[in-house]
């Protein structure tokens, strides 16, 4: 049996995913603290969805997905990278993070469930 967990998830992420969420907690500056389940989907979509729209630097996409355990973020980060969900580039001192083609298909598999009629 899976267990719910509690973590912050940005608001975006939470309205886009809200069957993810078992209950909302309090909301602190841009994200709610909430209780999910399915954990490891919901960080992978936290990742995806922060660079749906452009790039990130590591910093960045630390910050704006909310997975506050800096081990947990590399981990489900380096997922994304193996998987080629996400491709890193170095720039310079940066290394920057782009959603791939296979990211995007990945983030509106979950993103159109509402949009289909079985």
């Amino acid at each position: 049996m899976m267990r719910a967990r509690l973590t912050y998830v940005p608001l975006e992420v939470a309205d886009q995913f809200d069957d993810f969420i078992i209950h909302r907690d309090e909301q602190v500056l841009d994200a709610v603290k909430a209780r999910t389940k399915d954990y490891s989907t919901l960080s992978l979509l936290k990742l995806l969805y922060q660079l749906r729209g452009n790039p990130m630097t590591f910093s960045d996409l630390y910050s704006k997905s909310k997975i506050r355990m800096k081990k947990s973020f590399l981990n489900y980060l380096h997922l994304c990278v193996d998987y080629k969900f996400i491709e890193k580039e170095a720039k310079g001192s940066n290394v920057i993070y782009t959603i791939t083609d296979k990211g995007r298909v990945m983030l509106n598999l979950f993103m159109q469930k509402n949009d289909y009629i079985c």
